[in-house]
């Protein structure tokens, strides 16, 4: 059973979300916060998997909740779920650790498909938004300095070579599936080398070592 904690400040948005959220036999809604600072205080009494986060919201907003969450250990991931396609809100809330962010006009299988996949470790961004949130983040990037090595980071000294590589690839976006047909791996294999990228490297999903892939220059930007 994945339990979630919805956060929107508008008691229909709400209302909606836990209509369809309870209508899965997977699922539980363990409560609803109207802003950041009840987010961040339920989280800490409740323990969701998923919270289910809005980013404008009066007092503290989402992406502040998000940071605060992440911050605190807990193991509850944040899925932002906002009506703004804008790049800025994606980079600031997977910044702060966010596991995922859609639109609130995505589909209701999108939705809880995404609810789903954040609650098992996996990353969730909306299609529209993935390619210029990289870009985004690539241009934020400070200029390497001329000593600067590419993959020449403390993070990345326990990888092995083979998952060095599959860095390099989930940083390019390449799904499990490309992965296991371009580099001719089992699936299952592509996803026991992920699930040892992410516990080497202290990531918490797949969107925090796309970040990381970047920070260390695995990854330039094109």
């Amino acid at each position: 059973m994945t339990t979630v904690l919805i956060v929107d400040d508008q008691p229909l948005q709400r209302l909606g979300f836990r209509m369809l959220l309870e209508s899965q036999d997977d699922m539980a809604v363990v409560g609803e916060a109207s802003n950041g600072s009840e987010a961040t205080r339920m989280t800490a009494e409740l323990h969701p998997d998923v919270a289910l986060m809005d980013i404008r919201m009066p007092g503290l907003d989402g992406i502040e909740a998000t940071r605060r969450i992440v911050s605190s250990g807990d193991r509850t991931r944040v899925l932002i779920l906002t009506t703004f396609d804008l790049d800025e809100y994606a980079y600031a809330g997977l910044r702060a650790g966010a596991s995922g962010f859609l639109i609130k006009d995505a589909q209701p299988e999108e939705l809880l498909a995404g609810i789903r996949a954040v609650a098992t470790g996996d990353a969730v961004v909306a299609p529209s938004l993935t390619r210029r949130l990289l870009d985004t983040y690539a241009e934020r990037l400070p200029t390497p300095g001329p000593e600067t090595t590419p993959g020449q980071d403390p993070r990345l000294v326990s990888l092995t070579d083979r998952e060095r590589e599959i860095l390099t690839v989930i940083g390019q976006g390449w799904t499990n599936t490309e992965i296991s047909a371009r580099l001719h791996l089992a699936e299952s294999t592509v996803k026991t080398h992920v699930s040892r990228i992410l516990a080497k490297t202290g990531s918490r999903d797949r969107i925090q070592a796309v970040i990381l892939a970047y920070d260390t220059r695995l990854v330039e930007p094109s």
